[in-house]
């Protein structure tokens, strides 16, 4: 795939940008910038084979062997958005969270239609049954209360573990599913207070789920790509009713700093939320919903062009 190393870098960033917002996968976004395949070759590459190049010194060989060409401007672009972007995020999940909750539904609501449009090409019992399926368990998920874990060292490894796993899938959201175990809160800060005892602890889990999930997925895929595809727009779509900006909160949990923390929400209309809470900020939401889609179509945009540039460039 004839992609330069700056158009890898940005993907990279965009993946990044999206593994940090709850709803949102970097999967999603590697998929609809159409490097997906490329990815999920290059992380399930490192095997063995790999292992046994490290250890003889063969760096050439090990370079080649898990296309470092692309794994390492990649992760370059992720790093970079990741450690530069989880400050503001949770400085602006704090002071307007309504207007970034709406930014993640326009998001994720023209994801999951992105998906269906390009992966999706035939509404059979069994695709429509997995697209429920999907929107099933993430209202199950999402709707009941909320999983609070140890926040010490076996639970940012145990959140690292899942949360890669959904983090490499195209419609499901690491990040949400860090929301669900009430880690995702400590692992933004962690982050953006550059901790590094805990997020080298997360990393550890994120690698070893990462090594041992990519191989699955990849033997999935590579057997029901519609119904698996299918399943995870599912999980997208469910994931709408958790993001959606409106919530009244009922139940919450003190956390280990003595604060209040909702572990379980319902979604109201705005005109609920604007009498229980004062105001809705309605426009302001709806501005923010289209500014989310209009991200993911120059997405979209951006893997049109490159194709048509790749086309070109072929003998």
């Amino acid at each position: 795939m004839a992609t330069s190393s700056w158009g890898i870098f940005l993907r990279g960033a965009a993946m990044g940008t999206a593994d940090l917002v709850p709803g949102v996968s970097g999967g999603t976004v590697a998929l609809i910038t159409g490097i997906y395949p490329r990815l999920l070759g290059a992380v399930t590459s490192v095997d063995a084979a790999a292992i046994r190049l490290l250890f003889q010194g063969q760096w050439s060989g090990l370079w080649r062997h898990v296309d470092g060409a692309f794994l390492l401007p990649l992760m370059l672009g992720i790093a970079s958005a990741i450690f530069g972007l989880a400050g503001t995020l949770k400085v602006l999940l704090e002071t307007q969270p309504l207007f970034v909750w709406s930014f993640f539904c326009g998001l994720v609501l023209v994801s999951s239609l992105s998906l269906i449009r390009t992966e999706i090409t035939r509404l059979t019992p069994t695709i429509v049954t997995m697209v429920l399926l999907g929107v099933v368990a993430m209202l199950v998920l999402g709707l009941g209360p909320g999983v609070s874990f140890p926040q010490h060292s076996a639970g940012f490894f145990v959140a690292g573990l899942f949360g890669i796993c959904a983090m490499i899938l195209p419609g499901i959201s690491g990040s949400f599913i860090l929301l669900l175990l009430g880690m995702y809160g400590p692992i933004i800060t962690a982050v953006a207070d550059r901790e590094a005892v805990p997020l080298l602890i997360f990393a550890a889990g994120c690698g070893v789920g990462l090594l041992s999930f990519s191989r699955f997925l990849s033997f999935v895929l590579s057997r029901a790509r519609s119904a698996t595809l299918a399943l995870l727009v599912g999980f997208l779509l469910g994931s709408l009713v958790i993001l959606w900006p409106w919530q009244e909160v009922l139940q919450t949990t003190i956390d280990s700093e003595g604060q209040a923390r909702p572990t379980q929400t319902a979604p109201v209309s705005p005109m609920y939320y604007e009498a229980i809470e004062g105001d809705s900020e309605l426009l302001g939401c709806l501005l923010s919903a289209l500014l989310g889609a209009g991200v993911v179509i120059s997405l979209q945009g951006l893997a049109g062009r490159s194709e048509k540039i790749r086309t070109a460039d072929a003998p």
